[in-house]
């Protein structure tokens, strides 16, 4: 005969990992929270790698976290470099930021960083998936797994699905259905003279990204809507190198001889938004409550600042701020907004070509209200600015 669980308390439940829950965690940690942190506990091999730009820092510094990754195997990146709109190479250089230089990251590394960081500051973690979650007497009354937990405020952290959010009746929204189609190429891939920079070069099928990583590595990333990598077959490796081959920036930087190796990811990077991303007892964090277009390259720095924020919109509701959650929302729909003007304008200066990826750009259609139930899995204190490529 089998034994239930015991139940468990705490003041917050976070429902998923990865940087914006860690941020969350550590920062309910500081304000004295007691926090448990649900992840499935899956780690992949490697994640499709992405920079992090400089004005992360005093994010990272405030987690406690910022030796760690200055002094890790993470690569310096002093820039941005961009074929958009002409094949003119254009650079933005970090030398002139106030905080150094950004990041390529080892993702993996990162994450586990964050999360070791969250576990030294008293969060509990739980290894499992919240597979229940209601309102009962003003907590939350949560099943994980076999095990039922009580908790006074919740946050979503489970990516752009936004799992627990849409129990509320937060309704998310879709503006595209863009993927990435990556791969890690291995030691000695890059060319000795690729600058620490990343790389964004537009094309028919979409636009190519690339970064270098540590010992001659690099991430090349191919991004197209996920209808057009079945029809175009990019998701096998023949027909992606053979694309990769037709670009002039990206091609420059791989060496020739490298072959592709192993398999190629398909990762969701499509653009979403939940409203509102948060409520009584509950907010979203990090793609959960705004996802974004790699192109705006906020992912992370986004990740970092809403886990912050809303860690402490938490701690102000507790407190007695009533109103602490609603301004939560209301930054999180302003940024999102703000967001989508800049991709507008970022896509709107490519005319040179009229494929399927970048005339739906142009038709400047509004988001449009997702299912929940087929949502798929996959400086300041304040929110993160949009960061686009412009010519």
């Amino acid at each position: 005969m089998g034994t239930r669980a015991p139940d468990l308390a705490c003041d917050v439940l976070i429902a998923g990992g990865g940087p914006a829950g860690n941020a969350a965690a550590i920062t309910l940690r500081r304000h004295g929270a007691g926090v448990i942190a649900v992840d499935p506990g899956r780690m992949p091999r490697w994640k499709p790698g992405e920079s992090l730009a400089p004005e992360a820092r005093p994010l990272l510094a405030r987690l406690g976290v910022l030796d760690r990754i200055t002094t890790g195997p993470h690569t310096p990146c002093f820039g941005n470099q961009s074929a958009w709109g002409n094949d003119t190479l254009t650079e933005t250089d970090f030398l002139f930021s106030p905080y150094g230089a950004g990041w390529h990251l080892d993702r993996v590394l990162f994450d586990h960083t964050l999360t070791e960081a969250a576990r030294r500051a008293g969060t509990h973690g739980l290894t499992g998936r919240v597979r229940s979650a209601r309102r009962v007497g003003g907590q939350w009354q949560l099943v994980v797994d076999a095990t039922t937990i009580h908790a006074r405020y919740l946050l979503d952290a489970t990516g752009a699905a936004a799992r627990l959010a849409r129990h509320t009746r937060a309704a998310v929204t879709r503006t595209d259905h863009l993927v990435a189609v990556a791969a890690l190429l291995p030691s000695g891939a890059s060319r000795r003279e690729v600058p620490r920079t990343s790389l964004v070069e537009s094309a028919a099928l979409g636009w190519w990204y690339t970064a270098p990583l540590a010992a001659g590595a690099c991430v090349v990333m191919a991004m197209t809507d996920a209808d057009l990598v079945g029809q175009r077959a990019l998701h096998t490796p023949e027909r992606w190198w053979k694309q990769l081959m037709t670009t002039t920036h990206v091609r420059g930087r791989v060496r020739h001889a490298v072959l592709l190796q192993g398999r190629l990811r398909v990762v969701r990077a499509a653009t979403s938004c939940t409203h509102p991303a948060a409520g009584p007892g509950w907010a979203a964090v990090g793609d959960a409550a705004t996802a974004s277009d790699p192109i705006a390259a906020r992912g992370i720095l986004t990740a970092l600042a809403t886990g912050i924020s809303a860690a402490d919109a938490v701690n102000a509701d507790a407190a007695g701020s009533s109103g602490a959650l609603d301004a939560y929302a209301e930054r999180i729909a302003s940024s999102h907004e703000e967001y989508l003007h800049a991709r507008r304008i970022c896509y709107g200066s490519e005319k040179r070509w009229d494929t399927p990826f970048w005339a739906r750009r142009r038709r400047e259609m509004g988001p449009l209200v997702t299912d929940p139930s087929r949502v798929p899995d996959s400086e300041s204190h304040g929110l993160a600015r949009v960061h686009v490529v412009r010519r």
